[in-house]
């Protein structure tokens, strides 16, 4: 039990990667007021956590219901995670978002979708769906666990830049967003081979 609950916490820390998120946090958090950032990482990855969990106990249904396939998902996601991925490593006007309001506070998108709680995420709590009760206990207990970090870690955010400087987070930004574009390319090319199969 002990070893599935790590097993479990390790895929989802690397799915969610929360370090890899802070430079699109702080980004993302940049016109807002400083006393409001940890108001605002709090609420999103509550309500990634939120979701997460839905998707833990409810995935299934909800995607029979609207008639999609995970495939749909993750080709989705994989296109806009390379349209982040892209203003990551190319800078423009309005941030890695686009936002273009001075006092603009994200909300939902894009911090706890698709950041956080992004496609691969999504299609991973999907797979521990389970009708045994203890299994389902030792997969909360690690999505809780692991929202637990995501808290640590990007509250910290901040520090963790002004430690390393401007230009070492630029730098790590530009490399994050290399390594954002590979990965999303890869969830395309995965959904692309789904579709395939399923067409065979």
């Amino acid at each position: 039990m002990a070893q599935d609950f790590f097993q479990t916490l390790i895929l989802l820390i690397l799915v969610t990667d929360p370090f890899g998120n802070v430079p699109i946090f702080v980004a993302a958090l940049s016109h807002v007021a400083p006393e409001r950032r940890w108001r605002v990482i709090v609420r999103e990855c509550g309500i990634a956590f939120v979701l997460l969990l839905l998707f833990m106990f409810f995935g299934k249904n909800f995607l029979t219901a609207l008639q999609l396939s995970e495939v749909s998902i993750r080709i989705g996601g994989g296109v806009i995670l390379f349209l982040i991925a892209l203003r990551m490593v190319f800078p423009q006007e309005g941030g890695i978002f686009g936002d273009t309001e001075e006092n603009h506070e994200p909300f939902i998108v894009p911090l706890a979708i698709p950041a956080l709680a992004g496609p691969s995420a999504l299609a991973t709590v999907l797979l521990f769906s389970s009708d045994n009760n203890q299994e389902m206990l030792v997969h909360l207990g690690a999505l809780t666990t692991v929202a637990i970090v995501w808290l640590v870690v990007l509250l910290g955010a901040e520090r963790m830049q002004k430690a390393l400087g401007a230009r070492v987070m630029t730098a790590f930004e530009r490399l994050m967003g290399l390594i954002l574009a590979a990965m999303s390319i890869e969830m395309l090319l995965a959904g692309f081979r789904e579709y395939v199969r399923t067409l065979i």
